[in-house]
């Protein structure tokens, strides 16, 4: 995931993933979204690129990335765009319960300075909501290279700090 903050140089941390990963574009500012966006289409290839809660950019990327408050909009993105990738974003066993999305974003699996109010789910707790999902989960949420190997029973991990 990009963050305005916390990922100074999103487009060089993106090319440093592996083929097929998600990058979840994300700014509060639209143009700086949209900008960044079309910097990763021009200087990456082979990633799965998600705007976040801007089906404009979606639009000219591989798909939408919904807020857990919009999440049951995916019933409608899924019917106007079939062939678009929909993530979700989940913060309890009630938001994986989209069956239109591909996948949801499970946090804060860990503690995480990006949510500090959140209580940390613990990778126990997030791996039994997983397991009862209707859908493929990441965990996120202070994700590093220490704890990944915690991360067992989910669909993969996602990062923002780690990828800086």
């Amino acid at each position: 995931m990009t963050d305005d903050d916390r990922l100074p140089d999103p487009v060089g941390a993106a090319r440093a993933l592996p083929k097929g990963s998600l990058v979840i574009i994300r700014s509060r500012d639209t143009e700086r979204r949209r900008a960044l966006g079309e910097a990763l289409r021009a200087q990456t290839s082979g990633l799965i690129l998600l705007a976040a809660d801007d089906p404009v950019l979606a639009n000219t990327l591989h798909g939408l990335h919904l807020p857990e408050a919009r999440a049951r909009d995916a019933a409608h993105w899924r019917a106007v765009r079939p062939h678009w990738v929909i993530t979700v974003a989940a913060h309890s066993a009630r938001g994986l319960q989209i069956p239109y999305a591909d996948a949801a974003l499970l946090s804060p699996v860990f503690a995480t300075t990006s949510h500090p109010k959140p209580l940390a789910l613990t990778p126990a707790r997030a791996r039994l909501i997983a397991r009862h999902a209707l859908l493929p989960v990441l965990a996120l949420g202070g994700v590093n290279t220490q704890n990944a190997a915690l991360l067992s029973g989910f669909s993969g991990i996602a990062a923002i700090t780690a990828l800086s």
